[in-house]
């Protein structure tokens, strides 16, 4: 390989790799604000659809969606993500059908 061929070959999966790159799931610590507004965009910017935001007690809850996976984020009073939970509906529908037996 010539040093051009690896430097294009180098710089095209740069590329391919860059709108991903943006999109990183947010973890528990992570600090996204402390308002509906500064969460959302928090949110927005890191990839997240925002479905609903809720307010409850000194908590604020998120649903949202990212990469066509369903996820609540809850938010504490101090702006700092406390617990990110992947929802599965699969698995509320298969329990559904087991009461019914």
């Amino acid at each position: 390989m010539t040093k051009d061929t690896l430097k294009i070959a180098s710089l095209t999966g740069l590329i391919a790799i860059a709108p991903f790159a943006a999109l990183a799931q947010l973890n528990v610590g992570d600090q996204v604000g402390t308002s509906e507004d500064a969460i959302r965009a928090a949110l927005q910017s890191a990839g997240y659809e925002v479905i609903e935001i809720e307010v409850e007690d000194d908590e604020i809850e998120a649903e949202v969606m990212l990469n066509g996976q369903e996820f609540e984020i809850e938010v504490a009073a101090d702006g700092t993500i406390s617990e990110v939970e992947a929802e599965d509906d699969e698995d509320d529908d298969d329990d559904e059908d087991d009461d019914d037996k």
